[in-house]
């Protein structure tokens, strides 16, 4: 029994005297266990900081440009390590709405959100409001902007107002002009209005306004009637341009010559068909999605963080036409 203490004792000793040959800098802070232990919970809370999870609802994930806006967003909260939950609405707003609730429902801490419809998004805001989830509105402006946290988009008005003025250095003399156009989408009217501003003295007749708020296949549709019904045709000026796509196609379709084609937002798509000869595609008011993308995020996190931000972020637009499309590149966003 002497025997077996005295071979514990040794061993406890042992223990005692490889410890004490680990311990180094004795009396420095990586020595004090208080400090370390202060370091370890401040490590903590920097990586509560940073355990959140966003919900992001745009109007339709069918559309590249809001494809490219939600790659943008992943890829910067990724380097965060924050996950995102995506939904696609299809353009339906009531879905929308139910989405944003399926969000609210599994925890959310907030939501990057571009309305359907910037009216009847409304229910939506609110459900988010009560359950003190922010809103990081983005590309398309709520019409209650008193139930979201900040809004980041581009200059829409400037983006149209450079598609009329370079239809005006195009047709000096005036023209004939088809507008298609979506009212529920408050960017898109923006769009409308500055085009509309830039060519209000330039002799220029608004033959027909077309509501692109349904399916593609019906723009087409549309697209086709007011081909019929109107002989001449001088611009057709699109609210983006995806829809500028599908005008064109119809317009190519047909064989029609006698005008030009403006959109709204800089997609590859565009900036390919400007590239091509003999090409009806006049140009496209091109904004960045990924650069609003970038600073939805930067703010996002400031919110989350209680530090400073900016209400309303302003990106800007400016004009690709067949002049400097290569430059801008046809193979991806700007």
């Amino acid at each position: 029994m002497k025997k077996r203490i005295f071979s514990l004792l040794l061993t406890f000793l042992a223990a005692c005297m490889v410890l004490a040959g680990c311990k180094k800098n004795v009396g420095t802070p990586e020595d004090n266990a208080v400090e370390e232990g202060d370091k370890a919970e401040n490590e903590d809370e920097e990586a509560k900081d940073t355990n959140y999870t966003f919900g992001y609802s745009c109007i339709d994930m069918d559309n590249p440009y809001y494809e490219t806006l939600q790659l943008s967003i992943e890829m910067m909260l990724k380097e965060r390590e924050i996950g995102l939950v995506t939904k696609n609405p299809g353009s339906d707003v009531d879905l929308q709405i139910e989405q944003i609730q399926q969000m609210i429902d599994q925890g959310v801490d907030a939501v990057f959100l571009c309305p359907a419809d910037r009216e009847k998004i409304t229910p939506a805001l609110k459900a988010l409001k009560e359950a003190d989830i922010p809103v990081i509105n983005i590309d398309t402006q709520v019409k209650d902007i008193d139930l979201t946290a900040a809004f980041i988009g581009s200059d829409n008005k400037n983006a149209g107002y450079l598609c009329g003025t370079d239809l005006i250095k195009q047709k000096p003399d005036g023209g004939k002009i088809v507008i298609l156009e979506n009212p529920a989408v408050n960017a898109i009217n923006e769009r409308i209005t500055g085009f509309e501003e830039a060519i209000s003295k330039g002799g220029f007749e608004v033959l027909a306004r077309i509501n692109t708020g349904d399916t593609q296949g019906n723009i087409q549709n549309k697209m086709k009637e007011a081909l019929a019904k109107f002989p001449h045709i001088d611009a057709v000026m699109c609210g983006n341009d995806q829809v500028a796509l599908e005008a064109l196609k119809v317009i190519e379709d047909a064989g029609r010559t006698d005008m030009l084609v403006y959109g709204v937002d800089g997609s590859p798509g565009v900036k390919g068909k400007l590239l091509e000869p003999g090409t009806r595609m006049a140009g496209t008011g091109a904004q960045s999605p990924i650069d609003i993308g970038k600073k939805a995020v930067d703010t996002a996190v400031a919110i989350m963080k209680g530090d400073e931000y900016e209400k309303e972020t302003y990106v800007d637009t400016f004009f690709i036409n067949k002049d400097n499309a290569e430059m801008y590149g046809t193979d991806g966003w700007q």
